[in-house]
């Protein structure tokens, strides 16, 4: 998405965001029929690069939604899948392009296949990635289709049927459709998009019996339901779909409508075909247990009516006797034989479903054993009301009841015949057989110790799960559990911390119970197991550490974890002390660090007080025991070593006494601390910036990575200037975030000028301000990353400098420019002339000006280089001219400063100097009390000074005008001002003779014309006239006017000729002649 020009390459660097590339498609859903023409639009916006983008389509089917099909691309001709690309290349599919960032997907033969979610994806020619590349919208079928459908064709009289008309289409919930249902070509009901029905006349009375409903399922599926159907409803059933469209005032019209086949069903009367099946959940129960019958009544239809069921129990002595009847009306009644079984909930009867019946005999008893029939007799209503017999069937199955003292037998078993001291050790009474949890057994273990006769009772566990313990064993409460198997009725005895006092010979005593119907309780026997002999021995130490040696390396400030790993031990009950000791390289022996006793009780050892580490050591003892940790917490470089552990065993004697087993030292844990990896890294991009002066430049310094999120940053940016091999600090950010000025600053008053931000962590930006030429220069910037050490010291890690971004400071271009067509000017003597400089255009609007005026005069022996001179002849002739001219002698009227303060005046004008700033571009100097000494070319130079950063003037340039020529008549009487200063004395002298002198002339040239053509004998030989007339002649200056006999002068030429001093020497010894 990024796509910069050039000169933006380096804003980019510094931060600059780019326009944001957005992509739009036509909104959707839209629904198009098969074989119409669609058009979709796709729009690209924020785009950077090319004006004309590239477009691809695609296609996401509603059969694999996750999937892309691609369809066209503006860009590349093998874009196409397969299934698209003979549609494409006969240009049934393609992309019209509307202007260079829109273009129109054309699908001119539309598919059914052509229904799913387009997508409009534009290839990025941007720089980076940012905004939407894609957008996407769904295309629907209008196409929709319906089908009837029901279970079965078959019915009998009473049976419910269901018809479903089932609408397949796209989005069908956002469209409107009518359904209305018919029974052959008549009409049932009719239901509009509001999904309300309304039934013909004939059916309502069905439906509000509750017989007959119509309804909308969901979107798609309408229903039909007849509960109870009749023999008359024998047909043809339909139903017709028609989609409705809603108009913008709310109204539907009817669009496409479609019907589906009709469906024929057939109502058959009734006829009983019933069949009884009964089961049980066992054939073999044992007596206790509950026992469950079920009948079941199979039909070949929908039953006809009702059931009367009746349960009767057969025994071995073949004599019948009824349990419970359940009558047509569902009432249940015990026989009399079980009413008072009945009534404790012993035996029940129960409806499950419509068809199915069940028996329950609870707390079976031996006399339940035998054949159980279920006889049921099938009842249907008359036209009358009355109820008749429809059919009548029985089915039995044969159960056995088995005794609970079957097989009852105890056993007394033990898996530690001999247990050390401190040990624990299980008696197991096994009971035969497994008895559920409902028969309950005591069990009584009684005890013979070594060295005498007789038994005493130890402990009961009661038939109600309590806990009796004998007169004689107080000695074993503290250190005995009983307990009793969820699952079976074995009675486990542990013993703990076994010593003389448990030796001996052990048994156990079981009794068997039975709760009865009424809760009172039968014992049915009593058995006694085998004996069991118990020896207690002395320990034997099964201590065993892990030997295993480990190597670790980390980064200092992370936790050292070390682990003491207890692999086997004497007995679960040991207690351990647990020794930690630090070997280093300079070191004999290692040295203790930690000590903690079988107690629990702690010890620091002489390294942890010589090293400081006691707040930083954390033991930790698991859960399982045999596991012992000791943390190192925030390493230090100094803690690398050798690590291992120093293992106690501890055991509780008979008499509460502890004792040291054993003892076994660990394999080594080799530890090395060392400080973290550097991963600091900047931005290397490098970048070059023209600016003008007093404009602001933007330096970023970005911090790709670092080595820890907890470090602390200093940054320092610097300058290489033009011919200063050393670089040069401007600014600091302490790791505190201070912000310090650098040497560079203080030089190039930069204190003011600088500022910095942080917009997001990483990105530090510098900007300087008001910037001036000798800012210019190679900016870049280090940044030191600091760490904190374990003991709260902070340290330099790594540093990095960023790539370099030149930087120019460019002074304004020059525009001054001086008005260069300036008007010569002639003055009288004694009179004011002026000196105007104009400036026609500056470099900027803050600029000052500093103005001067100057004489110009041609430096002695060289040519006179303007038309100011006091003489006005001109020496030579024209071809004599020569083109080399010396150089100008200047000297000052007056000069104003940039700061409006005047310069000394030039001492031929000294007193007769007027000074105007008539607008801020034009300047004017008078001259009064005009001399002819004052006559000559004059001139104006313009300096442009321009302000810098450092508010300090300079100057830009400098422009002079074009000379102005200024001459000033001599007030004494001579001729040529005689003539030139009286009008009338003018005109007479230079208009007036002309026409004169045109008349005499054209009169002679008609007289010499007459007579030659009157007498060509009078002429002379060979033609020659007779009569001559000699012209006079005319020496005037070819810089000079005409005469006017041959070329007219204007007016103006001839007073400028006077002004000049430049006239014809006929004209002026003409004038020498009149003043005469």
């Amino acid at each position: 998405m990024k796509c910069f020009l050039p000169v933006l390459s380096c804003l980019a660097v510094l931060g600059v965001v780019s326009a944001q590339r957005q992509v739009a498609v036509q909104e959707g859903p839209l629904y198009r029929t098969e074989g119409s023409h669609i058009t979709i639009w796709c729009n690209v916006s924020g785009y950077q690069g090319p004006s004309e983008q590239n477009f691809q389509w695609s296609i996401y089917l509603p059969s694999a939604p996750e999937r892309e099909v691609q369809i066209v691309s503006t860009m590349d001709s093998s874009f196409p899948y397969a299934i698209y690309t003979q549609r494409v290349r006969s240009g049934k599919i393609y992309v019209e392009r509307v202007q260079g960032n829109s273009a129109l997907l054309h699908i001119t033969d539309l598919q059914a296949r052509d229904a799913g979610e387009y997508e409009c994806h534009t290839p990025n020619t941007d720089e980076r990635y940012f905004g939407s590349y894609s957008a996407k919208m769904n295309l629907m079928d209008k196409e929709f289709t319906v089908r009837l459908e029901t279970d079965k064709r078959l019915y009998t009289v009473g049976e419910p049927a269901e018809f479903r008309c089932i609408l397949e289409g796209q989005n069908t919930p956002d469209r409107y459709f009518a359904v209305s249902w018919a029974f052959n070509s008549s009409l049932i009901a009719s239901m509009g998009p509001n999904a309300v029905p309304v039934l013909n006349s004939e059916f309502t009375h069905r439906e509000a019996r509750g017989q007959l409903k119509v309804a909308k399922e969901s979107d798609n599926v309408f229903v039909l339901k007849i509960y109870h159907l009749r023999q008359e409803d024998s047909g043809k059933y339909n139903c017709r779909v028609t989609e409705r469209e809603k108009t913008v005032t709310g109204e539907f019209i009817d669009k496409e409508s479609k019907r589906p086949k009709n469906i024929p069903i057939i109502v058959l009367p009734i006829k009983s075909s019933i069949s009884v099946e009964v089961a049980s959940n066992a054939s073999v129960v044992l007596e206790g247990e509950n026992l469950h019958l079920s009948c079941s009544i199979r039909t070949a239809g929908r039953p006809l009516g009702r059931f009367s069921v009746i349960w009767q129990l057969v025994d071995r002595q073949n004599r019948r006797s009824n349990i419970m009847w359940l009558d047509r009306d569902g009432t249940v009644q015990p026989g009399t034989s079980y009413w008072e079984r009945s009534s404790f909930g012993g035996v029940q009867m129960e409806q499950v479903q419509p068809n199915s019946f069940s028996l329950g005999i609870f707390n079976s008893r031996r006399e339940d054993e035998g054949q159980y029939e279920c006889h049921v007799t099938e009842w249907v209503r008359a036209v009358d009301g009355e109820w008749q017999v429809v059919g009548e069937r029985r089915a039995s199955t044969l159960v056995s009841i088995t005794a609970l003292e079957t097989g009852f037998a105890v056993t007394a078993i033990s898996r530690t015949p001999g247990v050390t001291y401190s040990d624990s050790f299980d008696l197991q009474c096994i009971i035969k057989p497994h008895y559920p949890a409902r028969v309950p057994v005591s069990v009584t273990w009684r005890f013979q110790p070594v060295g005498t006769a007789e038994f005493h009772d130890l402990v009961t566990f009661t038939r109600d799960g309590g806990v009796q313990w004998g007169d004689r064993s107080s000695s074993f409460r503290t250190r005995t559990a009983i307990e009793k198997a969820e699952s079976s009725n074995n009675v486990r005895l542990s013993i703990s911390r076994a010593s003389d006092t448990e030796a001996g010979k052990y048994q156990c005593v079981a009794e068997l119970w039975r709760r009865n119907y009424n809760n009172s309780w039968t014992r049915l026997a009593e058995r006694t197991s085998n004996l069991l002999e118990i020896r207690v021995l002395q320990p034997v130490t099964k201590l065993q550490v892990s030997k295993s040696k480990r190597t670790l390396t980390l980064v200092e400030n992370r936790p050292i974890q070390l682990n003491c790993s207890v692999k086997s031990q004497t007995s679960q009950n040991s207690h351990f002390a647990v020794l930690w000791y630090v070997h280093k390289p300079s070191d004999a022996d290692g040295k203790l660090i930690l000590k903690t006793t079988h107690n629990s009780a702690f010890e620091y050892g002489t390294y942890a007080e010589e090293e400081g580490l006691r707040a930083r050591l954390q033991f930790e003892r698991h859960v399982s025991g045999g596991l012992f940790s000791l943390t190192v917490q925030r390493a230090e470089v100094s803690d690398s070593g050798s690590y291992y552990c120093h293992v106690e065993e501890w055991l509780l004697s008979p008499n509460y006494a502890w004792y040291k087993l054993a003892e076994e030292v660990s394999g080594r844990t080799e530890v090395t601390v060392k400080q973290p990896d550097s991963r600091l890294k900047l931005s290397q991009a490098q970048g070059n910036l023209s600016v003008l002066e007093t404009r602001q430049v933007q330096l970023e310094c970005v911090v790709l990575n670092r080595t820890s999120a907890a470090s602390q940053l200093l940054v320092e940016w610097f300058v290489w200037k033009p011919n200063h091999p050393e670089r040069e600090t401007l600014a600091r950010l302490s790791r505190d975030a201070t912000f310090h000025y650098g040497e560079q600053a203080a030089k190039n008053n930069l204190k003011g000028r600088l500022h910095l931000e942080s917009p997001s962590p990483g990105v530090y930006r510098l900007f300087i301000q008001n910037v001036a030429v000798q800012d210019s220069g190679t900016y870049s910037c280090r940044v030191e990353e600091w760490l904190p050490s374990p003991g709260g010291t902070w340290y330099r890690r790594a540093e990095d400098t960023a790539g370099q971004t030149a930087v120019q400071v460019m002074r304004p271009d020059a525009a001054l420019q001086v008005d260069t067509v300036v008007p010569n000017a002639t003055v009288s003597e004694k009179a004011a002339f002026q000196l105007d400089c104009s400036i026609v255009s500056r470099s900027s609007q803050d600029s000052r000006f500093a103005v001067a005026w100057y004489s110009l005069r041609t430096k002695a022996g060289g040519k006179r280089g303007s038309p100011g001179l006091e003489d006005g002849e001109e020496e030579g002739e024209e071809g004599e001219e020569e083109e080399e001219e010396d150089p100008t002698e200047r000297t000052a009227l007056l000069s104003v400063g940039p700061d409006a303060v005047f310069g000394p005046e030039g001492s031929p004008w000294e007193g007769r100097l007027r000074f105007q700033r008539l607008s801020p571009l034009l300047y004017r100097l008078t001259v009064l009390q005009a001399s002819p000494r004052d006559t000559g070319n004059y001139s104006c130079r313009v300096e442009e000074w321009l302000p810098s950063p450092q508010k300090e003037w300079y100057r830009l340039t400098e422009e002079e005008s074009a000379p102005i020529g200024i001459r000033v008549l001599d007030t004494s009487s001579t001729l040529q001002s005689i003539i030139c200063s009286n009008d009338a004395l003018f005109y007479f002298i230079f208009f007036y003779p002309f026409p004169i002198f045109g008349i005499l002339i054209i009169t002679i040239l008609l007289v010499r014309f007459k007579s030659r053509n009157s007498s060509k004998n009078s002429d002379g030989k060979n033609g020659v006239p007779l009569l001559w007339i000699k012209e006079p002649h005319l020496n005037y200056s070819p810089t000079c006017l005409e005469p006017p006999v041959l070329k007219s002068a204007r007016e103006d030429d001839v007073h400028s000729l006077c002004l000049k001093g430049k006239m014809p020497e006929g004209w002026l010894e003409l004038g020498r002649i009149m003043k005469i």
